[in-house]
């Protein structure tokens, strides 16, 4: 596996993989890899015929209050992983390569019917950081493809409709969540959930499963049930951000005759903030 730092030595070997006729498939993490960060790579290695993972702990997606500063930086033991499974190469830049004119001078990349709910109503910000970087690292590395985990879904929906408003030639492929055995989503910010916490934190998956099995048994009361879900979560012992019933592509509040459905959550234990999601499809519509 080659590593690379800088965006000029990065896209030299993209550009000799080109010339040669190959494909480019992009994994875009911000490091402290899991083995959900493990299988996108796997992913794309199969649509692929070399692939690039990026390591880069964005600031700019981070608000005032969190936690840029504990967010993991393990990126030997992240290499190494990547090296296991065969990745091509490692772009690990720093923030002077991302941001030359620094931060507060940086062009941003906004997807306003999109950025501001769920996620980002507690998170101001976020999402434009997100957006802006995932833009920048497209520029960068021009893959023919491009994969995210379903587990941040509402990141994933975003850039989908990034790359449709902006004209971005890259095919964007979901990567099914990781689970582990008690159906807690993978995540690097499962390190800050206490022992004392750990057997009750897949609650936010139980409950949004919950949900589905009423709705799949036809209850439409979606309003109901998400004051139902944030009790549940509330008498595990949790503090609940929020629980939607969405629209799975536009993220609105999902109608009545909505086919398609996801249902997302968020939840803070005392020093993590989880969140989930599950998708679900009620038939298709008659003719």
């Amino acid at each position: 596996m080659q590593i690379f730092h800088h965006v000029s030595s990065v896209r030299a070997a993209i550009r000799q993989a080109r010339s040669e006729g190959k494909g480019v498939g992009f994994v875009p993490t911000m490091g402290n890899l899991h083995a959900a960060h493990l299988a996108l790579v796997e992913i794309a290695k199969q649509h692929c015929d070399i692939v690039i993972a990026s390591i880069f702990v964005n600031r700019l997606q981070f608000g005032l209050n969190e936690d840029w500063d504990r967010y993991p930086r393990t990126l030997q033991q992240d290499s190494a992983k990547l090296e296991a499974i065969s990745c091509d190469f490692l772009f690990c830049p720093d923030e002077a390569e991302i941001y030359p004119n620094g931060m507060d001078a940086q062009t941003r990349v906004i997807v306003p019917s999109m950025a501001s709910v769920l996620c980002g109503a507690s998170r101001p910000g976020h999402f434009e950081g997100v957006t802006t970087v995932v833009t920048k690292l497209f520029n960068i590395v021009q893959p023919d493809v491009a994969v995210f985990g379903v587990k941040d879904y509402q990141q994933l929906a975003i850039i989908r409709r990034m790359v449709e408003d902006l004209c971005i030639p890259v095919e964007i492929i979901a990567g099914d969540i990781v689970r582990e055995a008690d159906g807690l989503a993978m995540s690097s910010r499962n390190g800050f959930i206490t022992a004392e916490e750990r057997p009750r934190a897949n609650q936010l998956q139980a409950t949004l499963c919950w949900i589905e099995g009423q709705i799949l048994a036809g209850e439409r009361d979606f309003v109901q049930l998400e004051l139902e879900a944030k009790r549940q979560i509330e008498n595990a012992g949790f503090r609940p951000d929020y629980v939607s019933v969405c629209n799975s592509k536009t993220l609105e509040p999902a109608a009545h005759d909505d086919l398609s459905i996801t249902l997302l959550g968020a939840m803070y234990t005392k020093a993590a903030r989880l969140i989930d999601n599950v998708s679900l499809q009620l038939g298709a519509p008659s003719n």
